[in-house]
C-alpha cells in the first residue's frame, strides 16, 4: 500500500497573493500613475510585489506587508474616486497614517476616514489641504478648535504651512477678518541698519517663507492687493508692540528667537474674536548666548492652561525631502544627554 505524502504547512515567511479589481479603468490608470510610479514607490516602502492585470491589481508579499499594500491600494483608488490627487506626498501621508490607524486597532479601509470633512481638510482658494501624519492631524484640529496653539518641532515638519494654511482658510470663510504673520528678525541684530533699502526691503527677506507660504494657498495678485489693503500683515515681532489683535488669524513663526520679554508682549496682543498660532524649533535659537528663549519660557509657564494646546512634532513628521528626517535624526543623535 502506498504510503501518502505528508505536505509541511506553508511558511508564514512564504510570500502570498492578493488579487485587487478597480470598476473604473480610468481612475485605475491615475492610482497606478505615469509609467506606474505609484504602484513603484508602494513597491519600495512596503516590499511587495504589484502586477497589472487588466482592471487588476495582483499584490505579493508576506503578511502584515501584504495586507498593508492591498488597504493602502483600495484606499488610493477611493481618494482619486473622490477628486483628489495622488501625489509622492499623498502616498507618503497615507503609508504614515494608515500606520498609526492599525497601531490604534482600525480595520483596513479605516484610513480614508481621517481625510473625510470635518476640520482635518484645510480648503484655501488654490488647493486642498490635508496633514500627512498623525501630529499634523492633532495640530491642524487643534488650530480650528483652540484661540492659541503651539506647534513645537524641527524644521520640515510643516507648523507654518499648516499655520498659514488654517488662517486662509478662516479668512476665506469669514471667521475672520485679517491675517497677521510675524517673525523676530534676531537674525540680522543691530545689522538690520547697515542693509540696502527702506525698513520694509530691510525685513522683507527674513519674512519670505511667511509670503511663499500665503502664495501657495492664494493667487499672487489676490495676496498683494490684501497686503496692500493690511488685510494681511507681515511683520517683525517688534512692529506688534502696543496693539491689540482683535478678529484676526495671528502667526508667530520662529518663536525660539523670541526673548521672553517679547513672547509676554506678543501673547498678550491677543484680542476679542481672534486666534493666535505660535511656531518654533527649539533646536535652531539664533539669540545670543545667555539669552533665554521665550518659546521655552512660555512651555514652562502655560502648559497647565488647559485652554492653550501645545503640539509637538519629531523628525518622523518630516515632510520634505526624505533626507530632512535623516539629518535632524543624526543631529538630535549627537546632541549631549541632559
Amino acid at each position: 500500500m502506498a504510503q501518502g505524502t505528508v505536505l509541511d504547512p506553508p511558511s508564514p515567511n512564504t510570500p502570498t497573493e492578493t488579487l485587487l479589481e478597480f470598476p473604473d479603468n480610468r481612475i485605475l490608470i491615475d492610482l497606478c500613475g505615469e509609467f506606474d510610479r505609484n504602484l513603484t514607490r508602494i513597491e519600495s516602502a512596503l516590499d511587495v510585489q504589484i502586477i497589472r492585470r487588466g482592471n487588476q491589481l495582483a499584490v505579493i508579499g508576506q503578511g502584515n506587508a501584504l495586507d498593508r499594500a492591498a488597504d493602502l491600494l483600495q484606499t488610493l483608488y477611493q481618494r482619486i474616486e473622490a477628486g483628489k490627487t495622488v501625489e509622492d506626498g499623498d502616498i507618503d501621508a497615507e503609508l504614515r497614517m494608515g500606520a498609526a490607524a492599525r497601531a490604534k486597532g482600525a480595520g483596513p479601509g479605516d484610513q480614508m476616514e481621517m481625510f473625510k470633512g470635518g476640520p482635518v481638510e484645510i480648503k484655501t482658494r488654490k488647493k486642498l489641504v490635508e496633514p500627512r501624519t498623525e501630529a499634523q492631524k492633532t495640530f491642524v484640529k487643534n488650530l480650528f478648535s483652540k484661540e492659541l496653539a503651539f506647534g513645537i518641532g524641527p524644521a520640515g515638519t510643516g507648523k507654518t504651512y499648516l499655520a498659514v494654511a488654517v488662517g486662509v482658510s478662516m479668512f476665506l470663510t469669514g471667521r475672520v477678518d485679517k491675517i497677521i504673520l510675524s517673525r523676530p528678525a534676531v537674525e540680522a541684530g543691530e545689522r538690520l541698519g547697515f542693509l540696502p533699502g527702506d525698513m520694509k526691503e530691510k525685513v522683507d527677506p527674513y519674512m519670505q517663507p511667511l509670503y511663499d507660504a500665503l502664495n501657495d494657498f492664494l493667487p499672487a495678485k489676490q495676496v498683494a492687493k490684501l497686503i496692500e489693503e493690511k488685510t494681511i500683515e507681515i511683520a517683525p515681532l517688534a512692529f506688534m508692540r502696543g496693539r491689540t489683535l482683535a478678529n484676526a488669524f495671528v502667526v508667530l513663526d520662529e518663536a525660539q528667537n523670541a526673548t521672553t520679554m517679547q513672547m509676554k508682549m506678543f501673547l498678550t496682543r491677543l484680542g476679542e474674536g481672534s486666534r493666535m498660532v505660535i511656531t518654533g524649533d527649539r533646536s535652531q535659537i539664533d539669540l545670543p548666548r545667555g539669552v533665554q528663549s521665550g518659546l521655552r519660557d512660555a512651555e514652562r509657564l502655560l502648559g497647565g492652561i488647559n485652554k492653550i494646546s501645545f503640539n509637538y512634532f519629531t523628525a518622523k513628521d518630516v515632510v520634505r525631502h526624505p533626507l530632512v528626517a535623516a539629518i535632524i535624526e543624526a543631529y538630535e543623535a549627537d546632541e549631549p544627554v541632559g
